[in-house]
């Protein structure tokens, strides 16, 4: 069974209760259960990671490089800013998939550029808890 680090960036531990109209109702720990069951049905044992901190996603990330087969990641607003987060993402030569449960190019501008797009093999916005299935279908697919 392929192994996958998801990885959670800043402010997702709120989930469910900050902005509901732009990230939903779920929270992290419902979305964490139910993909947990949906990884299964894909053959791909799933690990989770969340934190506020730049350097514990950067570690999280080089932790990744020796356990596991592939990466998922909402590094949240990091993903606008954090060339860290683009380094380790290239540097670990794990396939990386960027997730985000808004549509961020329908929102503010500074939102539109992704320092980590760039060296993710894929993309995936806008479906609240289903970007983060749609990414694991995805990882799948090139793992």
């Amino acid at each position: 069974m392929k192994k996958v680090m998801v990885i959670n960036g800043p402010n997702m531990n709120l989930l469910g209760v900050r902005e509901k109209n732009i990230y939903g109702e779920d929270s992290l720990d419902s979305i964490n259960r139910w993909l947990r069951e949906e990884g299964e049905k894909l053959g791909l044992e799933l690990e989770f990671f969340q934190s506020n901190h730049e350097g514990a996603l950067v570690d999280a990330l080089h932790e990744a490089r020796t356990r596991c087969d592939g990466v998922v990641i909402n590094a949240a607003a990091y993903t606008h800013t954090s060339v860290a987060l683009r380094d380790a993402i290239s540097a670990i030569r794990l396939p990386c998939v960027e997730v985000h449960l808004s549509n961020v190019h329908a929102r503010e501008e500074f939102r539109h550029r992704s320092y980590i797009g760039p060296v993710c093999v894929g993309s995936v916005s806008g479906f609240g808890r289903y970007s983060y299935l749609m990414a694991l279908y995805g990882l799948r697919s090139v793992l």
